[in-house]
C-alpha cells in the first residue's frame, strides 16, 4: 500500500471513488426494497468486493500507471479510511478482500466480477445477493444466534465465576489462592459450556445443510 502511496496515479483515486459511490447508490435502493436478512459482515465484506470490480473497471480508462486492479484495491482503502475505518483496520480488510476476491483456480469471484461489468441502475448487486438468499450460514438468523450465545458464554460465565470466587472467599476464608480460582473457572466452565454446546445442536439442526456442500465465494 506504500507504494501507490506515493505514485503519480494516486489523485486517481478519488474518481475511482465518486464512480463507485455513483453505481453503489443506484444498486442500493433495489437491494432493500427485497429486504435481505444476511449477516452485516457477509453484507459488507460483498459490498466492498463489488466496489472492487466497479473500481477496477473504471480505473482501466484512466491511463493508471499501475495495474488497474490493485488501484481499485487502494482507492478501497482510501474510501475505508474516508468513512471512517482506522488505517490499521483498512490494511486488514484490504488484504482479506485481495485474498477472497478470487477462486482457488485463479478466476475473480462472483462479487467481483459483477462488479467489473455493473452499470448503473442494472441491479446487480441485488443479483448478486439473491444468489446467497437461501444460504443459511450467511443468515442474519445464524449471526444474531452466534451474538446472543457469545453474550451469554462472556457474561453469564463471568458473572458465574465472580459469584464462585466471593462465595469461596467469605464462607470459606481458609481455601488457597488456587482453590478460589479453580472454583471460580468452574463455575464459569459451567455456563460456558452448555451454552456452546446448545448453541452447536441449534447450528446443526437448523443451520447446517450438506456436509459436502460449501458457501461459493463470494
Amino acid at each position: 500500500m506504500k507504494d501507490l502511496k506515493t505514485n503519480p496515479g494516486t489523485s486517481t483515486h478519488n474518481i475511482c471513488i465518486q464512480h463507485g459511490e455513483k453505481i453503489l447508490a443506484s444498486q442500493l435502493p433495489q437491494v432493500k426494497n427485497k429486504g435481505y436478512d444476511f449477516a452485516p459482515p457477509f453484507r459488507e465484506i460483498t459490498v466492498h468486493l463489488y466496489l472492487i470490480g466497479v473500481m477496477w473497471r473504471h480505473g482501466e480508462d484512466l491511463n493508471l500507471v499501475i495495474n488497474p486492479r490493485e488501484h481499485a484495491l487502494a482507492s478501497l482503502h482510501t474510501m475505508l479510511v474516508k468513512t471512517g475505518m482506522s488505517e490499521k483496520n483498512a490494511q486488514k480488510r484490504i488484504a482479506l478482500l485481495k485474498n477472497m476476491s478470487q477462486t482457488e483456480d485463479g478466476s475473480d469471484t462472483l462479487a467481483v466480477s459483477s462488479g467489473y461489468q455493473a452499470m448503473q441502475d442494472d441491479n446487480s448487486l441485488d443479483m448478486i445477493f439473491e444468489e446467497y438468499r437461501d444460504e443459511a450460514r450467511v443468515s442474519g438468523a445464524l449471526w444474531r444466534l452466534y451474538n446472543r450465545g457469545k453474550k451469554i458464554m462472556f457474561i453469564g460465565g463471568g458473572a458465574a465465576a465472580f459469584l464462585a470466587i466471593w462465595f469461596v472467599t467469605v464462607f470459606i476464608p481458609s481455601s488457597s489462592g488456587v482453590a478460589v480460582l479453580a472454583a471460580g473457572l468452574f463455575a464459569a466452565a459451567l455456563v460456558v459450556i452448555p451454552t456452546f454446546m446448545v448453541g452447536a445442536l441449534i447450528y446443526r439442526v437448523k443451520f447446517k445443510k450438506n456436509p459436502t456442500s460449501t458457501v461459493r465465494r463470494l
